[in-house]
């Protein structure tokens, strides 16, 4: 946490900024170590200060005993202005896109009998968070073993006549027993046409042999999330799904191969998205190659068409290209992976189809 307060200083002083607030949840985690789901980070150049209220002060001290607690009562705005003039502040920053204009409009007008400017900040965490260290990759592998477990036990369990719903509780309960914490995302069972849905809900829909079935789980291990999708088929796949499963089979290898430190998120996506245009497919790839891994499900980096995140070693992320053909399903093949010494590492090892 030291480290972590000591790079968040470096980047106020850079912005000429006194303290930050920090409102975000996964945020506040990071920076403290506290998961309490209400409370707020005010950091200075010399001081942390948690402050929440009366629910989790004990939490906190627990928690977060680097930080002062602060016990808050009412709204951001009856509170806030108080302890900023103790301290002092002149200019404080805010995270923008957490803040609601609501919130910010109603602080604003209060602070500004103080004579206190509020400054808006974005990614300001979120750009500490994404490269990550070894205690945090570490999480995340485990959160990997787990869903990699997950994906290994339901593809053995599906059969013909279950259905989407029953086979998400299968892996969900799974999932759980094998000490995920609760889920990051909801699962994804999708199958025959319901498959051409990137993030499907599952149905009551029977499951059918000779179709596309798109699976997508991950776990979360001390706050720190995996992400994975399998695309199965039950009996024999059709012309239609070898080709697609091939394309987008090969276009994952091309980006796992292709990836390295140094290179955009649209590069990365391009080594990917080029193989699925080769084969006819580019219309039917409409999402990006992959995102950041963490404390978030979607996070820094951004592996897209219009990405200009720059990838850089310890940064997490997928690489999950997919085909998605309306009336008769899609395909996707997810994997979490590493970038380690300049290239990739891939964290997941749950097993994918032979075509």
């Amino acid at each position: 946490m030291d480290n972590r307060l000591c790079r968040l200083r470096n980047t106020l002083a850079s912005r000429e900024i006194e303290a930050v607030l920090i409102s975000r949840q996964e945020n506040r985690y990071y920076l403290s170590g506290f998961d309490g789901s209400a409370g707020f980070l005010l950091v200075t150049g010399a001081r942390q200060i948690l402050a929440t209220d009366f629910r989790y002060l004990e939490q906190a001290s627990k928690q977060a005993p680097g930080y002062e607690v602060f016990r808050t009562t009412g709204d951001l705005a009856d509170w806030l202005p108080g302890l900023a003039g103790d301290l002092g502040l002149t200019k404080l920053g805010l995270e923008a896109d957490d803040i609601s204009f609501a919130v910010y409009q109603r602080l604003a007008g209060v602070l500004a009998q103080y004579r206190l400017e509020l400054v808006p900040v974005e990614g300001l965490v979120e750009s500490l968070r994404a490269a990550k260290g070894l205690e945090e990759i570490e999480l995340i592998d485990q959160a990997v073993a787990i869903s990699d477990a997950g994906m290994e036990y339901i593809i053995s369990a599906i059969e013909p006549g279950m259905t989407e719903n029953e086979a998400a509780w299968e892996l969900e309960k799974f999932l759980r027993d094998k000490g995920s914490q609760p889920l990051p995302f909801a699962i994804i069972v999708a199958s025959g046409e319901n498959a051409a849905m990137p993030h499907a809900t599952p149905s009551n829909r029977a499951i059918r042999r000779g179709e596309p079935v798109v699976i997508d789980i991950g776990a979360r291990v001390a706050g720190y999330s995996s992400d994975l999708s399998r695309t199965i088929c039950l009996g024999s796949p059709d012309d239609v799904f070898k080709k697609a499963y091939g394309a987008v089979s090969e276009a994952q290898v091309a980006a796992i191969d292709g990836i390295c430190s140094g290179m955009t998120g649209k590069q990365a996506d391009t080594l990917a998205r080029d193989v699925i245009e080769q084969a006819g497919y580019g219309a039917a790839f409409g999402h990006s190659l992959g995102h950041g891994l963490g404390l978030s499900t979607h996070e820094k980096p951004h592996l897209g068409p219009n990405s200009s995140d720059t990838l850089a070693d310890g940064m997490v992320f997928t690489i999950e290209p997919g085909v998605y053909l309306a009336g008769w399903g899609g395909v996707r093949i997810e994997d979490t992976v590493v970038l380690e010494n300049g290239r990739i590492r891939v964290l997941s090892r749950a097993t994918k189809m032979e075509i």
